[in-house]
């Protein structure tokens, strides 16, 4: 079997997807995060982390079932893509929705792998959308708001 052409592009965008070279990964914009400073508020800073790792969250969400099915209705904006409270409601629901990030980055990332994914073509459900356009802004996305959170940690004096 001929070798993909595009491999080196599938794999510069997973590498893009997992981050660690020049954007934050998310285990790292967390490590060590006291709990009590999850629904913290800084000073001038519109969101708390629990507010942008649920942002995160969902917007990864969205534009992963977009890219991948068809009948997928997306939330609706912006109500849809922020969380109702500050807080999690406890250490479960915050682990939950680390868990569901990474998962739904994998998925983001097997997409990209799978040779079988053409990232040219236009989705046939949306407007122009490509699997290779919707990878980068995952990838943008999070790392916008990777950056933030580390923001709102020093502003909370918890980050070195």
């Amino acid at each position: 079997m001929p070798q993909d052409p595009t491999q080196s592009l599938r794999d510069h965008l997973q590498e893009l997807l997992r981050g660690g070279h020049a954007h934050l990964r998310l285990d790292k914009a967390i490590a060590d995060l006291p709990p009590e400073l999850r629904g913290a508020r800084a000073p001038g800073l519109p969101h708390t982390i629990w507010q942008l790792l649920e942002h995160l969250r969902l917007a990864q969400w969205d534009i992963l079932e977009f890219s991948r099915d068809a009948k997928h209705v997306s939330p609706e904006w912006p109500a849809g893509y922020w969380p109702q409270t500050e807080a999690p409601q406890d250490n479960a629901a915050w682990e939950k929705s680390l868990e569901t990030f990474q998962r739904d980055l994998q998925a983001m990332q097997d997409l990209v792998a799978d040779p079988k994914t053409d990232l040219f073509a236009k989705i046939p459900w949306g407007d122009g959308q490509t699997v290779l356009r919707e990878a980068m802004l995952v990838a943008d996305h999070n790392g916008y708001h990777l950056g933030q959170i580390v923001s709102v940690r020093q502003a909370l004096g918890a980050w070195e």
